[in-house]
């Protein structure tokens, strides 16, 4: 795998912004201790959503997402969503036209990225799995599939009330609630297969369960796991694994 720190300019943001990108790498022959399944052809793609605290390089930092990536052949783009919750912030920029919907297209003019539906995919965790969740329901003929890691599954009964004023506005739209948007999108001819897994420990674990109650009663591929643990990265780093397994079945 080749390792890409990305800086680009966006226009839908009107300012330069950085962009961490994984992407397979044929010639590999003599790299010690990994395995590389690269094929033939444009790769799949995989667009990984950082949290509320954190920012385009945590995934690097926290986990083994390019050893991870490099199992499958596939790259992962990993770009900076700020505390925007991957949206078009009322008082601040317009993140969701940025990450849902320009950057595909950057990234797959400049890489040998597929631009089919059936090999883009979105993930994150935590607000970043809100945000995959929310850009795969409203672009669903952008996005084969998206997974939530302990996902902000019910953003109207979250604890980020001052940080969802520049966001949303004083009161939160329909449109930015996932349960909402999963009803809303029920009925369409193409939908996104769901993933979502959250730790028994964690403080949103209530939520994500009324998010499955919900979510069952539809008509999704959707699957739902729940596992020991908290809102951490020793989490995560095994789930994001799990979630690729599923992902790329």
């Amino acid at each position: 795998m080749a390792l890409i720190n990305l800086g680009i300019y966006s226009e839908k943001l009107g300012m330069q912004t950085s962009v961490n990108i994984v992407v397979p790498q044929k010639n590999t022959c003599g790299e010690i201790g990994v395995s590389n399944n690269v094929k033939d052809g444009r790769f799949k793609c995989l667009y990984l959503l950082h949290g509320l605290s954190d920012d385009y390089t945590i995934w690097m930092r926290r986990t083994s997402i390019e050893r991870y990536a490099s199992e499958y052949g596939i790259c992962v783009v990993m770009p900076d969503g700020a505390r925007s919750f991957y949206s078009d912030m009322k008082y601040g920029m317009n993140y969701y036209s940025y990450i849902a919907k320009e950057l595909p297209q950057i990234i797959e003019g400049m890489f040998n990225v597929s631009d089919s539906r059936e090999d883009r995919y979105i993930g994150g965790l935590s607000m970043g799995g809100y945000g995959a969740l929310k850009i795969a329901m409203e672009e669903s003929e952008r996005y084969a599939a998206a997974f939530g890691l302990s996902p902000v599954a019910d953003i109207r009964n979250s604890n980020f009330t001052e940080t969802l004023t520049p966001v949303f506005g004083e009161d939160i739209p329909d449109e930015a609630d996932l349960f909402y948007l999963t009803t809303k999108h029920n009925m369409d001819k193409v939908k996104p297969r769901l993933y979502v897994t959250v730790g028994r420990e964690d403080f949103m674990y209530d939520d994500n369960v009324r998010l499955n109650k919900h979510l069952e009663n539809l008509n999704y591929d959707y699957t739902y796991v729940e596992t020991p643990g908290s809102h951490s990265w020793e989490l995560w780093d095994k789930t994001v694994q799990d979630a690729l397994k599923w992902m790329l079945k």
